[in-house]
């Protein structure tokens, strides 16, 4: 506010389980590796990126990661496979992203961590709701570190992580659309989630949006 930024998707924690050198793709990306197909519901996510006047921007960076069934994320859960829920999509000529993955879930800290042991002491719960990471990046914008949190979790807005924001909350909907189904290519109902991005023209008098940090990398 202070370098007079304004506008653009809300920008909120990156947290600690993303992984650099997920598989790139144009367009599309189905995230998920099949082991969960039929045990929790498919989820579409698509959206266009733009800049604030509206304007698409084709070739943006769209690095999605999230957890899966049990609130568990590849690389550090060991049991999924390599990259399992993480892609990087650039949009396409319509600055669109579409990825097909499945619905993650909200969860908890570790109960027997040194987080969870702090959060006790403090008698507050170490828990998360269902949520979708983003880093979005393109050249000649600011570079966006997001998430969106899904209504109807019970710590929508009692998150532990305090990442909730208004313009963040993402409705799952239910697609039963015969039509609909089939021309996605699913064999089955589906839920659907729009999520549209803003990115704000960089400045060069304005702080960095690169936060350098240790990451994991695979």
């Amino acid at each position: 506010a202070k370098a007079g930024i304004t506008g653009g998707t809300p920008r909120t924690i990156e947290g600690p389980l993303y992984v650099a050198g997920a598989p790139e793709s144009v367009g599309f990306a189905r995230m998920d590796d099949g082991s969960e197909e039929g045990k929790i519901p498919t989820l579409i996510i698509e959206g266009t990126v733009t800049d604030t006047d509206g304007n698409i921007i084709e070739g943006a960076k769209v690095e999605v990661w999230h957890a899966n069934s049990l609130g568990n994320y590849s690389f550090f859960d060991k049991s999924q496979s390599d990259f399992n829920l993480r892609r990087s999509i650039f949009t396409d000529q319509d600055g669109k992203y579409v990825a097909l993955t499945t619905m993650p879930v909200g969860y908890g800290c570790p109960p027997e961590g040194t987080t969870q042991f702090v959060l006790d002491k403090l008698g507050r719960h170490g828990n998360r709701p269902s949520h979708v990471h983003y880093f979005v990046s393109a050249p000649g914008y600011r570079k966006l570190t997001t998430q969106f949190n899904i209504e109807g979790d019970q710590y929508l807005w009692d998150d532990f992580a305090f990442a909730t924001r208004d313009g963040l909350v993402a409705t799952a909907v239910d697609v039963t659309d015969e039509a609909e189904i089939a021309r996605r290519g699913l064999n089955g109902p589906f839920k659907h989630i729009q999520f549209n991005i803003e990115l704000v023209k960089d400045q060069a008098a304005a702080p960095s949006t690169e936060v350098e940090r240790r990451r994991a990398s695979a």
